[in-house]
This record gives structure tokens, C-alpha cells and sequence, in this order.
């Protein structure tokens, strides 16, 4: 269903059956407008957790209120809600976003030696040549080595793999289409997972499957999937209970600007449609410098 039929659907229902106030209605009119104005070539079971947080983040950085943020991730809520129960879409996509902090706009990035220090760990787990094993390390590396989506990695299928130049055609928001590099360590994960651990797994399923990484049924991967792998193999690193795939896309993001990439660069690698939404990653990246600068500098102290 096209987002502005799923809209005015929600809109009389707030109407009609729940008899909202005008003004109530009028605010969710306005906050739904907006979210579909950020997402205009998607329709309503297109869309999914990351964009709805990529939508409060540019909410944040142009300045809108915190009530106001509050007030939008609350109208998602009932919007996807709304559309779950009637069976419009799958499942609530809204259910883990949070209205982004003043200050925070964006998850925790790993440091780079903690990180290399988990994918070695993933990597020596993978030598034993389990399967899975094999295949957890592939995506781990292809998440961050090549900054890409949840979605864009799930949605690869072997085809899409260019082993020789060492990147991938993925399919990202609005359809569009780009070539995204990686690194030999991906490359490596990769081959050997594909050698070593896809067959096993594609033996599995009851037809040859076209996908990249399959799942333990031989099908291809969920995001469900992806999700808890980077959960528990990532969360101790940042500190935190639980972290979702896109802290690794923003880690790689901030460490690519650390490193002295350019930023239309790392808006290309990324398929943001804005370079605004990159700049996101500069102000993190500063951070860091202070931090070090504060921590390493010995007339840093006031």
C-alpha cells in the first residue's frame, strides 16, 4: 500500500473511531506528511526500522524540538501499529525507535582496535570451518568493511559479488542501485564462506537458493538474524545491552572520516541521497578529536 493511502486510512480512522481531537488529527497529519516526504519512493511494508530513525536524525539536525521529536516518534508508533493489526504490514517496524537525544543523535561507535580485535576473534572461530561460523564472520566483514545497510545485506545474492574488483552491487533506499567496495579481510571472509561454508548450507534448502547468506535452513538469511549476531558480538564493545547493525555502518563511517576520506566519498560508499546526512558523521568524528586531544595534549587541562 502506497504511503499516502496507508495515511488517510490511519488519518479517518484517528477520526472517526478513535475521535481525536482536530487538532490531534491535524498533528499526525503533519508528522506523517513529513515521514513521507523523507521516504517518497517507498511504500508503507518497504519501510523499516533504520529509516524511520534516519528520518528523527534529520529531524534532529535541523533543529526541530524535542517535544516535537517526541510527538513524531509517537505518531509512527500508532501509525505502525495501526497497520500491523490490520494486517497491512508484517510486523511493527516502529516498535524499538526511540526519539533521538539532543547531543546523541547517533548509536555508540566501536573504537577500531576493539573491533579488529572481535572480527579476529570471529575469524579464528570460522578456521574451525562450521558453517555458520563461516558465515557470521562473512557478514560482520561485509557490514563493516563495506558500511552497508541491514537490508542491503540480506538482500545480496551470490550473483551480486565482483570477488576481483572486491565489491558488491547492492540495492538500497528508493530502489537505487551502487557499487560498494570492501577490503581484503572481507574479501577473505567471503571467499572462504562461500567455498567452505554456503554449500553446506545451501544443501539444506529444497531449491538451489540465489541469496549470498542463508540461513541455518538453507534459505536466505533474516534481519532478525543479522541482528542478533551483531547483538551479541558487538554490544560488550560499545558498552551497551543491545545494538542493532547499523552502529557497525556508522563505526565504519566515522572511522572512513578519521582516516581522511572525503565526504562526498563516504556519502557515496554510504548511498546517502543527501550529503547533509553525512555530515551527521563529522560531528562525531570531532568528538573524538576533542576526546583525544583533552585525554593526550598536556596543555589540554583548564
Amino acid at each position: 500500500m502506497r504511503m499516502d493511502e496507508a495515511t488517510a486510512a490511519y488519518l479517518r480512522h484517528l477520526a472517526d473511531v478513535r475521535r481525536l481531537s482536530p487538532a490531534t488529527v491535524r498533528a499526525y497529519r503533519s508528522d506523517l506528511a513529513d515521514l513521507a516526504t523523507s521516504l517518497p519512493d517507498l511504500d508503507v511494508g518497504d519501510i523499516d526500522l533504520e529509516h524511520l530513525r534516519e528520518w528523527l536524525w534529520r529531524a534532529t539536525n535541523r533543529g526541530d524540538a524535542r517535544s516535537t521529536l517526541a510527538r513524531r516518534t509517537a505518531a509512527a508508533h500508532g501509525f505502525f501499529a495501526w497497520l500491523t493489526e490490520r494486517g497491512i504490514v508484517a510486523e511493527d517496524r516502529s516498535a524499538r525507535l526511540v526519539a533521538p537525544k539532543r547531543g546523541r543523535t547517533l548509536p555508540r561507535v566501536a573504537g577500531v582496535e576493539p573491533l579488529r580485535e572481535m572480527l579476529t576473534s570471529m575469524a579464528a572461530a570460522a578456521a574451525e570451518g562450521d558453517p555458520i561460523a563461516l558465515r557470521d564472520h562473512a557478514a560482520l566483514e561485509l557490514l563493516y568493511g563495506a558500511a552497508i545497510r541491514v537490508s542491503e545485506l540480506v538482500g545480496l545474492d551470490i550473483a551480486d559479488l565482483d570477488s576481483e574488483r572486491g565489491a558488491a552491487r547492492v540495492l538500497g533506499k528508493g530502489s537505487r542501485e551502487r557499487v560498494v567496495p570492501f577490503g581484503a579481510p572481507a574479501a577473505r571472509a567471503l571467499d572462504a564462506y562461500v567455498v567452505r561454508g554456503r554449500p553446506a548450507l545451501a544443501a539444506r534448502a529444497a531449491s538451489p537458493p540465489s541469496a549470498l547468506l542463508l540461513g541455518a535452513r538453507g534459505g536466505r538469511i533474516g534481519v532478525r538474524a543479522v541482528y542478533e549476531l551483531v547483538s551479541r558480538t558487538l554490544a560488550p564493545i560499545v558498552g551497551a545491552e543491545r545494538v542493532g547493525p547499523h552502529a557497525l555502518r556508522h563505526s565504519a563511517a566515522t572511522h572512513l572520516l578519521d582516516g581522511g576520506a572525503d565526504l562526498r566519498t563516504v556519502q557515496e560508499i554510504l548511498g546517502h541521497a543527501s550529503l547533509g546526512t553525512t555530515q551527521i558523521y563529522t560531528h562525531v568524528s570531532s568528538e573524538r578529536l576533542l576526546a583525544t586531544y583533552r585525554l593526550a595534549h598536556p596543555r589540554a587541562e583548564r
